[in-house]
C-alpha cells in the first residue's frame, strides 16, 4: 500500500487538496491566509517555470533538433492536427450548449506541449525517449500564440534564469539528484488547491454531473482516438519510422503538460470566477494519460520485442 501511496502521491494529492478546498475554501481563496494573488500568481508560478528551466537538459534539446522527422512529426501533430481536431469538436459541442467554459478548457488543452515527466516515466518502460524536451520548450512560444496570448515575463524570466543557473552548477553540483520533478508537482497542488478554494468560494458556480460524466467520457474517447491515430500514422510503409520511433510518436504526441497548463490558465483567467471548470479537462487529461500510458506499456513492449517491420 505504501509503494502505491509513493508511485501515484501526485494524483493523491490532487484528490486530497480539492478535497481540503471544499472543506475550507476560505483559507485559499483571494483575500485568505495564503494570499494566493501573491503567493501563487507570481512566486508559485516563478517556482515552477524557474524548476523547468532548471531541470530542462541543454544537452537534450541540442540532441533534438537534429532528429528532424520525430520533431516534425510530434510538433506537426500537438501543435496543429490535435488543435484541430478538438476545435472541430468544441464546435459541435458549441451546437449542444454544452459547458461553455469547459470547452474553453478544452481549447486551451489541446494546444499545450507534451510533458518532460510523465514521457520519461512511460519512455523508459517502453525504451523510447524522443523529442519531448524540444516539444516542452517550443509549447513555451507556440502555446501562447495558439490560445491568442503571449507568455508574460512570469513564465519566460524564470526559464531563462533557470537555464543560466542549471549551466552555473552544472561542474559544482549534481543536478540529478535534486528532486526537481517533486517540487514542481509539489508546488503545483498549491496552484491546484487555491484554484478550487477560489471555486467553492462562489457559491453560484455549479457543474451538472451529467456535464462532468460527458466530459471524463469525451476526454478518454479523446486519448484511445489518437493513440490509435498516431499508431496508425507512424506504421505506414511510406513514413521511415522504427517501432521505436512509433512507440515515442504515440506517447509524445498525445500527452500534455498539467505543469505548463495550470499556470497557464492561472495566469491568463486569473480574474474569472470560472477559473476551476476551465481546468477541468486538463485535471482529467493528466490521470488519464498516465493510466492509459501505463496499461499499454505491457502491449508495446511485447509489440517491440516482435520480429521488426520488413522495411
Amino acid at each position: 500500500m505504501l509503494a502505491i501511496v509513493r508511485k501515484n502521491w501526485f494524483l493523491i494529492g490532487i484528490v486530497v487538496v480539492i478535497c481540503l478546498a471544499k472543506l475550507a475554501p476560505q483559507i485559499g481563496a483571494k483575500g485568505g491566509i495564503l494570499y494566493p494573488e501573491i503567493t501563487v500568481k507570481y512566486i508559485a508560478v516563478f517556482i515552477i517555470f524557474f524548476n523547468s528551466g532548471v531541470s530542462l537538459k541543454s544537452d537534450e534539446l541540442a540532441k533534438a533538433l537534429f532528429q528532424v522527422k520525430t520533431h516534425i512529426f510530434v510538433q506537426g501533430f500537438t501543435f496543429l492536427c490535435f488543435p484541430v481536431i478538438v476545435f472541430t469538436i468544441v464546435h459541435i459541442l458549441n451546437a449542444f450548449n454544452f459547458n461553455e467554459h469547459i470547452t474553453e478548457g478544452l481549447k486551451i488543452l489541446s494546444c499545450l506541449p507534451p510533458p518532460v515527466s510523465s514521457a520519461v516515466i512511460l519512455t523508459k518502460a517502453a525504451a523510447a525517449i524522443f523529442n519531448s524536451a524540444f516539444g516542452s520548450f517550443l509549447g513555451i512560444a507556440v502555446t501562447p500564440t495558439l490560445i491568442l496570448f503571449l507568455l508574460t515575463a512570469t513564465v519566460v524570466v524564470p526559464l531563462l534564469i533557470g537555464q543560466w543557473v542549471r549551466r552555473l552548477l552544472a561542474n559544482r553540483v549534481n543536478i540529478k539528484n535534486v528532486p526537481w520533478g517533486q517540487i514542481g508537482s509539489g508546488v503545483l497542488l498549491l496552484i491546484i488547491y487555491t484554484t478550487f478554494c477560489d471555486t467553492f468560494s462562489e457559491t453560484s458556480i455549479d457543474v451538472e454531473a451529467s456535464t462532468f460524466f460527458i466530459t471524463v467520457v469525451l476526454i478518454i474517447g479523446l486519448q484511445c482516438s489518437l493513440l490509435y491515430l498516431v499508431y496508425f500514422a507512424s506504421t505506414v510503409r511510406l513514413l521511415p519510422f522504427t517501432r521505436s520511433d512509433s512507440v515515442a510518436l504515440m506517447f509524445c504526441c498525445t500527452h500534455k503538460s498539467l505543469t505548463l497548463g495550470i499556470p497557464i490558465i492561472k495566469i491568463i483567467f486569473a480574474e474569472s470566477s470560472y477559473l476551476s471548470l476551465i481546468t477541468i479537462p486538463i485535471l482529467i487529461y493528466h490521470p488519464t494519460q498516465i493510466l492509459l500510458g501505463g496499461l499499454l506499456v505491457p502491449f508495446v513492449r511485447s509489440w517491440m520485442l516482435e520480429t521488426a517491420r520488413p522495411g
